[in-house]
């Protein structure tokens, strides 16, 4: 039977036999990257949003240079905004060194939307074998440790995977690699459809699927978002630097806290690299506060993880669920329902708790009037720069 155009099947199932290992900050992920790269026998395909030259975007260059000259086909995406530190002598040696280039919708004298368009995705494969997946950018915040601290100044995770799901996140690249194409200079004209979730697998370990974004005209992200709060149990733990929740997410939140699951939010504190989207972001406190929800900001550095823990449910990737990425962004994120990796990450969740101030009603009405003043202004400014958008939803 003919299949109706309005209930289409989702894009990328549950795989199975999947494997994952969860790495905490750029001092543990870029040496893996950089052994990867070293270790890769036919094809290494990078899709990036930040790359800015420097020491660690320095020794990359170099290694995927090496394997070029080895034989290895060596392919990057990087975003148009995103790499417009990657200086020009970086570009050119990737280039003559055997890279293949290409960015994702540069940025040109066009209507203002066509250059808010962003590749905002964090990726490497490596052979068509191993995936790299979470939130990272090449620069020296996110990869290069500090001299006094031994740690990097941006906190962030990566994910290893390998299994199944590998193919489905090459499928991934291949449309981003057609789409960077440079006789394209504008993103691809986008067909609105609902997004349909797979049903949940029924028992096990080691399942894993690729859940996606290509802007508002493709909401997977969001959506498997929102299916496996409603059905959570016990937990729900997620973390973003941008807090920028739509209603629906933030209804979804009060709803399974005032059912009784432990709901909380590790966001970023007053280590920000934007602070008025900090601010903004504060003004959904109150509401979440009162309908209790636990919020926590992170003190000792830059929290840039992008990452959910629901019951044995998990999510890493590039995606913040905030409403720019909702809206503009291409995102793409690991789901996986995995016993040890759902370990691991409430391992970490707890880790970070431990270095984290929580925020209460009492605080919240005790704030100074300047604190109080910079949330109302850059409140307004958000509500002003979404009108008109359906991101609310």
């Amino acid at each position: 039977m003919r299949k109706r155009r309005d209930d289409p099947e989702p894009d990328y199932p549950w795989r199975p036999n999947c494997r994952f290992e969860l790495l905490v900050d750029g001092n543990r992920y870029f040496p893996r990257i950089l052994q990867a790269i070293s270790e890769a026998r036919h094809s290494i395909d990078i899709e990036m949003y930040l790359v800015i030259s420097g020491t660690s975007t320095t020794r990359l260059i170099d290694a995927l240079i090496q394997a070029a000259r080895r034989g290895v086909t060596v392919r990057c995406v990087f975003d148009g905004t995103g790499s417009l530190e990657f200086s020009s002598d970086d570009r050119n040696r990737l280039l003559k060194g055997g890279v293949l280039l290409r960015r994702y919708n540069p940025v040109s004298w066009q209507p203002l939307t066509g250059n808010l368009h962003r590749d905002h995705r964090k990726l490497l494969i490596f052979d068509g074998e191993t995936v790299f997946v979470g939130g990272t950018g090449f620069t020296d915040k996110f990869c290069e440790s500090d001299a006094e601290t031994g740690e990097t100044p941006w906190h962030e995770q990566m994910l290893i995977v390998q299994g199944p799901v590998v193919s489905d996140w090459q499928e991934l690249f291949e449309r981003s690699w057609q789409q960077a194409d440079k006789r394209k200079r504008r993103p691809m004209r986008l067909i609105s459809r609902r997004s349909v979730i797979p049903q949940w697998p029924s028992s096990g370990d080691g399942h894993g699927r690729v859940s996606y974004s290509d802007s508002r005209f493709h909401r997977d992200l969001l959506a498997s978002l929102l299916a496996s709060i409603r059905r959570a149990e016990s937990r729900i733990w997620m973390a973003t630097p941008y807090f920028l929740p739509s209603l629906a997410l933030r209804r979804a939140l009060i709803r399974a806290a005032r059912r009784g699951v432990d709901v909380r939010l590790q966001l970023s504190g007053q280590q920000s690299d934007l602070p008025p989207v900090h601010y903004a972001g504060q003004r959904y406190y109150p509401g979440l506060l009162r309908g209790g929800v636990r919020i926590l900001e992170y003190q000792p550095r830059l929290a840039h993880l992008k990452t959910v823990l629901v019951d044995q449910w998990v999510s890493i990737g590039s995606c913040n669920f905030d409403h720019w990425t909702l809206h503009w962004n291409k995102e793409a994120n690991q789901n996986a329902i995995d016993g040890p990796l759902a370990k691991a990450v409430k391992e970490n969740f707890e880790r970070d708790f431990q270095q984290c101030e929580e925020w209460t009603l009492e605080r919240w009405q005790a704030m100074p009037l300047m604190h109080r003043l910079k949330v109302r202004v850059w409140g307004w400014v958000n509500r002003i720069a979404m009108v008109g958008f359906d991101i609310e939803r």
